[in-house]
C-alpha cells in the first residue's frame, strides 16, 4: 500500500488530500471519506482511509476548505454547503483517475462527515454506495429540544451579536475547536478533547480552533429532508454506548431510510471508540468493505 499526495479543485480553491492506493491486484473500488467537526487528513479519515486501502479499496482522505493544508478563508470555519460542494468534486477527481472505474465510487462519512455524506448522495447518483460510520443525525428540531428552547434561543442570539460584530470589525472570531469544560467550543467537553486534545488523535494540520459561526453550522445542518432521497444502498454503523450521538439517533435514521440498507451496531462504550480503536474500527471496516463490494 502507498500514498500518494494530489490535489484538485473545488469551486476555484486547491484542496489538498492522501490518495491511499491498494496493492496491484486487490482493487476492489474507490471510496471517499469526510470526517468529524474540525478533523483534518491526518486524523480519522486518514485512519480509516489507510484500513480501506489495504482491503483493496482506493481511499482518499481530504482537507475541506478552510481546514488543514487545503486553501479557503477564513481558515477552520465549517461551511456546510461548500463541504459537499467539495466533496462533490472530490468524487470528479476519483472518477477521472484511470485505475478508477466510475461505478464503483462510495462515500463514507464518519460522524458529521455522515451528514454531509447523505446530503451529497442524495443528489449525486454517481455515489453507488454510502456508509455511516458513528455518524451525527442533526436536524434543527432535534438540537433545539436537547439544548432546550430558551437555551437554544440565547445561543442562536449570541451568533447573531457575533456576526454583527464581524460585519462591523471585519475581523472573525474564533472558539476552541474542543474544550474539556464545555463552551464556548466546536465540540465541548472531555471526550472529544480526549481525542483531538491529545497526542492521541494529534494531527500536523490541526488547530484546536474554530470560527465561532462554525457552530451555528453545526447546530442547524439538517440529514433528515436527505435522508429518503438516497438512493444508492445504505451502511449505518454506530455504537450502542455512543452518548454524544445516541443509538436511537441512528436507529431512526435507519428506519427513514429507503431500501437497500443494513445497520451494524458495535458493543462500544462512548463515541471516539470508532475514531481509531481497532476493536471497533476494524469490524466496521470489514462490513463496509463487504457491503461495497455486494452493492457496487
Amino acid at each position: 500500500m502507498t500514498v500518494e499526495k494530489v490535489e484538485f479543485s473545488s469551486d476555484g480553491y486547491r484542496l489538498v488530500g492522501d490518495l491511499h492506493l491498494p496493492e496491484p491486484g486487490t482493487e476492489r473500488g474507490a471510496v471517499v471519506l469526510t470526517g468529524p467537526f474540525s478533523d483534518v487528513k491526518e486524523q480519522v479519515t486518514g485512519y480509516y482511509a489507510k484500513r480501506f486501502a489495504q482491503r483493496g479499496y482506493l481511499a482518499l482522505a481530504f482537507d475541506h476548505r478552510n481546514w488543514g493544508d487545503s486553501e479557503g478563508e477564513p481558515r477552520q470555519h465549517e461551511d456546510a454547503s461548500a463541504k459537499v460542494s467539495d466533496l462533490r468534486n472530490a468524487v470528479s477527481f476519483l472518477a477521472a483517475r484511470p485505475e478508477v472505474d466510475p461505478e464503483k465510487i462510495a462515500v463514507c462519512g464518519v460522524c458529521l462527515g455522515g451528514i454531509y455524506s447523505v446530503q451529497l448522495a442524495a443528489f449525486d447518483p454517481r455515489v453507488k454506495a454510502v456508509a455511516l460510520v458513528a455518524a451525527a443525525y442533526n436536524n434543527p428540531g432535534l438540537i433545539r429540544d436537547r439544548f432546550g428552547a430558551e437555551n437554544f434561543a440565547a445561543l442562536m442570539g449570541q451568533f447573531a451579536q457575533i456576526a454583527q460584530r464581524q460585519s462591523d470589525t471585519g475581523e472573525i472570531e474564533y472558539w476552541p475547536a474542543v474544550n474539556p469544560e464545555g463552551m464556548p467550543a466546536g465540540n465541548p467537553g472531555p471526550e472529544p478533547f480526549e481525542y483531538y486534545g491529545t497526542e492521541r488523535g494529534a494531527g500536523s494540520g490541526w488547530e484546536n480552533r474554530c470560527t465561532a459561526l462554525s457552530v451555528l453550522q453545526e447546530l442547524t445542518l439538517d440529514v433528515d429532508a436527505f435522508l429518503p432521497l438516497v438512493t444508492a444502498p445504505l451502511l449505518i454503523v454506530h455504537g450502542s454506548g455512543d452518548q454524544a450521538i445516541p443509538v436511537a439517533d441512528a436507529e431512526a435514521a435507519f428506519a427513514a431510510a429507503p431500501e437497500p440498507k443494513e445497520l451494524l451496531l458495535l458493543d462500544t462504550s462512548n463515541h471516539i471508540e470508532l475514531y481509531d480503536d481497532d476493536s471497533y474500527v476494524l469490524p466496521a471496516i470489514d462490513r463496509t468493505v463487504s457491503f461495497f463490494d455486494k452493492n457496487m
